[in-house]
């Protein structure tokens, strides 16, 4: 029981001590109110009392009167001051005390610093369609190099060169060619070398990051083989001619830098003729059937080249940076010639 009391006693005593506390918290804070708002909101001041000793005629009286309200009619409203007024001051002061030559140079040098801030605004917003009116030198491997094959060197090494346009459409065009290289299988023979062709078109997406995805169709020379039997220890070279379909992978920015990786199939209707017209098969001399043409695969595979198939490649190219500039950054290089001649 004690124990209770106690409590209750502390608890009293606690309650009595916070209430005063809060209430002065409470006060202070609407004293630091009332300050703040007296800062922030000056009353007008009075005016000064007139003498009780010397009172005013009513002719002085009529006179203060009558300047009072010509004065109130005469004050113009308050003027609100814009930020350009802020410039026009700063510019005063920077100019305060220059000559007319001084105040000539200063005012060219400033109108050639908006004029460049500006463009180069303009030059960065531009950029930021890392596709547009791109011209690219390219080096690879694979079927854009530009055909694949079976036997030897399954990949042509070629050079190529692409445009793409501000609609991120792009025209390429590529030349390569097969080395001449020993027969993997047979040690005595060789595989004949030769060259290749591809042109197409190119459609990219994705403009304004580094990573480009693209669809890709070309024709040219799509697909290549060596005659099973050599002649004079060398295996000819069987090439086809096709259409070929591409997803392309590529990394490109304002930078010089470019590289892309192509995956696709490709489509030789050459070789899905009869064997006569195939380019994979030959007439064959058989004794037993000299009234009938027989032909046979001039391939290791027995039913000849297959007419469509998976083909993939690698490309790394050198793409100009800026090199069809538009207006502004023409402009931008007129001025830096200029600031380069004048020092």
């Amino acid at each position: 029981m004690l124990k209770k009391l106690l409590l209750l006693v502390c608890l009293a005593s606690l309650v009595a001590w916070a209430a005063p506390a809060k209430s002065r918290r409470a006060a202070l804070k609407n004293k630091k109110a009332h300050v703040a708002a007296e800062k922030t909101v000056k009353a007008p001041e009075a005016p000064a009392p007139e003498s009780e000793t010397a009172p005013a005629s009513p002719a002085v009286a009529e006179a203060n009167g009558a300047a009072a309200t010509t004065s109130e009619s005469a004050s113009p409203a308050p003027k609100v001051v814009a930020d350009d007024d802020d410039e026009d001051e700063n510019v005063e002061a920077s100019t305060a005390g220059m000559t007319a030559a001084q105040k000539k140079d200063f005012f060219s040098r400033k109108k050639f610093e908006e004029e460049q801030r500006l463009d180069e605004y303009a030059n960065s917003e531009r950029r930021r369609d890392w596709l547009k009116d791109r011209l690219i030198f390219e080096l690879g491997l694979g079927s854009r190099m530009p055909f694949m094959g079976e036997t030897g060197m399954g990949m042509g090494l070629g050079i190529g060169v692409e445009y793409i346009t501000r609609w991120h459409v792009a025209a390429f065009a590529s030349f390569g060619f097969l080395p001449k290289v020993k027969d993997s299988e047979f040690e005595y023979w060789e595989l004949e070398g030769g060259t290749g062709y591809k042109v197409g078109l190119n459609y990219y997406i994705f403009p304004k990051i580094p990573i480009h995805l693209g669809l890709s169709a070309s024709y040219g020379t799509v697909y290549f083989d060596h005659d099973v039997t050599p002649k004079d220890n060398l295996r000819e070279l069987i090439s086809v001619k096709g259409f070929q379909f591409d997803i392309l992978v590529a990394y490109l920015t304002n930078e010089w830098y470019y590289l892309q990786f192509s995956f696709g199939m490709y489509y030789a209707p050459d070789l899905g003729k009869s064997p006569e017209n195939n380019p994979s098969f030959a007439k064959t001399q058989d004794s037993r059937t000299e009234a009938v043409d027989t032909y046979a695969s001039r391939v290791v595979n027995k039913k000849g080249m297959n007419k469509k198939g998976i083909v993939f490649g690698v490309t790394i190219g050198y793409a100009f940076p800026e090199f069809f500039p538009d207006d502004t950054e023409k402009r931008r290089r007129q001025r830096e010639k200029e600031r380069k001649n004048a020092k």
